[in-house]
């Protein structure tokens, strides 16, 4: 019924969904294709850890390269011909590369989201949609001329700063556009760029690196993700209508306090508020723990397979695999929530987290277990299965918050989940210093999924009673008026 219900919304909505999805895909293709060139980037770059690599250029030789300890002995590694086959060089792992694709990025893109929200909500989410979709597009079409680390850096807190406004404005438009009945799976769908936007990362990342245009090689890659964000923001800015706020029915509508007669103060009490509620804190504490698992095999999946299986064409496989699986999954996880929510309630959407999770968790052991092609393939259900969880989270979200701070919810919680989940990458340089690159990834990567599932348990005990508390909060002012404007309104109905 949930499906049925986002086609019943109507053309234009729909329109503006499709432009929001295309909007998150270079979100997140802009997003992740350093983590995809970060080999080549860092060897000519010069920074992070250096490691003994196969050397493209000689014939290999009877052992891996990655067995080696040190540069004596990767250099005494000798194949059929007497000459040595791997090389001592940067391998785009360590504290500098985690640090960018962590910290540099998440902080600012975190903090900003908080006030982009906050704006967001008083503002036309529309234009300032299109004016961050420019500005992350252009310091991504700027990395490709970075010289320095230095310069990297800058520009992926450029990113940041750009991106931040991305899911918060797309998130409150879909709730305005689409009934409650189909905002999971106009969620769901709208998610369908992370793993378009992923998959594609892999694709440009590996293979226009390859093709070495013009002697730049990874350069180009930054170049061709750029450029069409410059397009995508024109249309936003033209085609996309801002819509009017939902802010509940009947007499809600004229009890609910608008952003603009609000001090800040006020505001700011309004947006936490809802946040102290058990559920809302759970959910943020469950969705912190299992976006960390994610973030950590974003990052780390090209740099997995490069050191393990190095002659492997990754690209061939997480080209689509994240694509096909993951775009499957959110749709998935929206419909069946939407489905059951009308019978059950909101709770119904909770499950849903506590059992996909818990069940994707074997199929991400087997992974980082087996040899490729049997470690891709089990990527495809994991991610079927795992990333239900996403366009279910940002649904509850907005239906534990009143509907004047949709915006500003949606930023708080992208911002607890994000500064949690996107820092957990900094623990992959010291745990693979204890216990190697895939046993830090067995205890960050399906560990996380574990660790969320039963957290979202705890999330289901108490969310429906918070619920009840937001509707019946709904029908009353947030903000008490004071005696003369009661009095004033006394004489006026007199």
């Amino acid at each position: 019924m949930g499906m049925l219900d986002f086609c019943k919304a109507g053309g234009y909505p729909v329109y503006v969904l499709c432009i929001l999805l295309i909007t998150y895909l270079l979100n997140q293709l802009d997003r992740y294709i350093l983590a995809i060139v970060i080999l080549p980037l860092a060897q000519e770059i010069h920074f992070g850890d250096k490691s003994c690599l196969p050397n493209e250029t000689r014939q290999p030789g009877p052992l891996q390269c990655n067995n080696a300890s040190g540069d004596k002995h990767c250099y005494s590694l000798l194949n059929a011909n007497g000459t040595p086959y791997c090389k001592w060089d940067y391998n785009g792992n360590g504290w500098e590369y985690q640090i960018m694709a962590g910290p540099i990025f998440i902080l600012i893109y975190t903090f900003m989201g908080i006030f982009i929200g906050f704006l967001a909500d008083a503002a036309n989410r529309k234009n300032l949609l299109a004016v961050s979709l420019f500005f992350w597009s252009l310091m991504t079409f700027l990395m490709g001329f970075a010289q320095e680390y230095w310069h990297l850096a800058l520009l992926r807190f450029g990113q940041g700063i750009g991106e931040a406004g991305c899911t918060p404005f797309a998130a409150s438009l879909i709730a305005d556009y689409f009934p409650e009945a189909a905002r999971g799976s106009a969620m769901g769908f709208y998610n369908w760029g992370i793993y378009t936007g992923y998959s594609l990362s892999f694709a440009v990342g590996n293979y226009i690196t390859r093709a070495n245009i013009m002697g730049l090689g990874w350069r180009w890659t930054f170049f061709i993700c750029g450029i069409p964000g410059f397009l995508v923001s024109l249309v936003v800015l033209i085609t996309v209508k801002e819509p009017q706020r939902t802010q509940g029915t009947g007499e809600r509508a004229h009890n609910v306090n608008t952003p603009s007669s609000l001090s800040l103060s006020q505001r700011l009490s309004q947006i936490l508020q809802p946040f102290l509620s058990p559920s809302l804190l759970l959910l943020c504490l469950a969705g912190s723990i299992r976006n960390a698992g994610g973030y950590v095999w974003a990052y780390n999946a090209q740099i997995y397979f490069n050191q393990y299986f190095p002659g492997e064409d990754v690209g061939r496989w997480l080209s689509w695999i994240p694509l096909v699986g993951g775009s499957f999954g959110v749709l998935f996880g929206g419909f069946i929530s939407d489905r059951v929510v009308k019978k059950r309630g909101l709770p119904a959407r909770v499950w849903v987290l506590v059992i996909s999770q818990i069940v994707a968790a074997p199929f991400l052991v087997g992974v980082l277990w087996l040899s490729p092609p049997y470690a891709f393939l089990l990527l495809i259900p994991a991610n079927i299965i795992g990333e239900m969880w996403v366009g279910v989270t940002l649904a509850i979200v907005v239906e534990l918050v009143p509907p004047v701070i949709r915006t500003s919810a949606v930023a708080f919680y992208l911002f607890i989940i994000t500064n949690i989940g996107g820092n957990m990458p900094l623990l992959v340089p010291p745990l693979t210093s204890l216990y190697g690159l895939r046993t830090a990834l067995l205890i960050l990567f399906p560990g996380m999924y574990v660790a969320g599932s039963l957290l979202f348990l705890l999330t289901l005990c108490v969310a429906r009673r918070d619920q009840r508390k937001i509707t019946s909060a709904e029908t009353e002012p947030l903000l008490p008026e004071s005696d003369e404007v009661s009095q004033e309104e006394h004489h006026k109905r007199s």
